[in-house]
């Protein structure tokens, strides 16, 4: 099923043109009413008048992170604030938030846009979802409210926390899709068999899980674990929130919401745009929004991007699911190293649970030491000496054939590493 057949499916001849006449009104919007990007134009000759094409967008300046922190909070809004009537932020765990603000268009469309990600998963009217995602300043509660609610499903806003009390609800509202992050889902099952629940008895069937990079491994472990299909979604707060890509049935890569948002794939360290199935970071313009538009928003998120025509019949680019970060790359002794490689590796050994933390520190004479703490798993490690030095024999093993540098391996006590309600802390980098 898809939500809006008119844009889902349309013909790249059209796309074209509808991107073209929005990034125009778009670019020349900014220009006209957001100081920040007239002076960064002007200092670089250009113009509005310069869009005659979708590929002369390549010829403007990216915006980065640190621009809308500098321009915090209201400074890149492109509407009076009498015209606002909603803002969202980032958590700005690393410095002051990224505020998006909303005009009522704004929201329209966001619920718009998330009700066709929705579809995608397969959820719909029948189904009863719980959102497990905080509904605060963050885009992931209220962004997947409402676009749950366009479909007509029965939303259950459980919020985050209280996890005995969420699986409570799981299972007496008869809730069949669930809203999490990956690494909650996984908690969730580990608590509901502590509660004497079997996780796969609860009525759930879809997960629409996001907000933090996950493996294809980790899928087919939630999967197992809670008896669900696990599909993944995408967005930014800086861009719009959820609703910007989602997956299909197909799972063949994250159907991006062309008609409203414009993304290239650019080389980060040279920062120009790559071919089409070149790996590298999405860059993204937003096309409809009002309220805080951006252009070629740096996302740092790596993925590749196909233009091939899915099998559920929608037209629209696909992106491969984000697994990794350039700012999540830590650089062990010279090599570039992703924490998705190593929970790779990870997930593929039955005698541990899917519970890990990665330490990084410095050695003597200057030298990076990597560490891997990973919890046992206790229903299937026998709890013998000679096999638990065996089990981080194999991991470190494993782990130096994928990365190419050596890991330290530590195995830990089940659930003695920390659970998270909202994105799981998986590095803790001492050097710095």
């Amino acid at each position: 099923m898809i939500w809006d057949p008119k844009q889902e499916t349309i013909s790249g001849e059209a796309l074209t043109t509808l991107q073209l006449s929005r990034l125009q009104n778009t670019i020349a919007s900014v220009y006209e009413t957001v100081p920040f990007y007239r002076a960064l134009f002007e200092r670089q000759g250009l113009h509005p008048s310069q869009v005659q094409s979708i590929e002369d967008l390549q010829h403007f300046p990216f915006t980065t992170k640190d621009a809308l922190r500098d321009n915090y909070p209201f400074g890149l809004f492109a509407r009076p604030m009498k015209d606002i009537v909603r803002v969202h932020a980032s958590s700005g765990t690393t410095g002051k938030p990224i505020v998006a603000g909303y005009t009522s268009n704004d929201l329209a469309i966001w619920s718009e846009l998330v009700a066709r990600i929705t579809t995608m998963a397969g959820v719909g009217a029948e189904d009863i979802a719980q959102v497990c995602f905080s509904y605060g300043l963050f885009t992931g509660g209220f962004g997947l409210h409402y676009g749950l609610e366009k479909v007509g499903a029965t939303v259950v806003p459980a919020s985050v926390g209280n996890t005995e009390k969420q699986i409570m609800l799981l299972r007496d509202f008869g809730v069949t899709v669930l809203i999490a992050t990956p690494s909650y889902a996984l908690y969730l099952a580990e608590v509901a068999v502590d509660m004497g629940i079997d996780p796969c008895s609860l009525p759930l069937r879809v997960g629409m899980f996001g907000s933090e990079p996950w493996t294809d491994q980790m899928r087919l472990e939630i999967e197992a674990r809670l008896g669900l299909t696990a599909t993944d979604n995408y967005g930014l707060t800086e861009i719009i929130g959820p609703g910007v890509a989602g997956e299909c049935s197909a799972r063949a890569g994250l159907h991006i919401n062309e008609d409203h948002f414009l993304v290239e794939v650019i080389d980060p360290q040279t920062g120009h745009v790559v071919a089409d199935g070149t790996e590298g970071e999405l860059v993204f313009t937003t096309l409809t929004k009002e309220g805080f538009p951006v252009i070629r928003y740096r996302s740092k998120d790596i993925s590749v991007l196909t233009r091939a025509r899915c099998a559920c019949g929608r037209t629209t680019a696909r992106m491969r699911r984000v697994t990794g970060r350039t700012d999540d790359m830590l650089i062990i002794n010279g090599v570039n190293v992703f924490p998705s490689q190593i929970e790779s590796v990870l997930m593929e050994i039955k005698e541990v649970a899917p519970h890990y933390l990665i330490v990084v520190d410095k050695k003597k004479r200057y030298l990076d030491d990597l560490e891997v703490r990973v919890e046992l798993n206790r229903n299937t490690f026998t709890g013998s000496f000679r096999d638990l030095e065996e089990v981080e024999r194999k991991i470190s093993s494993k782990l130096a054939s994928v990365l190419t540098v050596s890991a330290r391996v530590k195995l830990v006590e089940p659930k003695s590493l920390e659970r998270t309600m909202g994105k799981a802390k998986r590095v803790i980098d001492r050097r710095t």
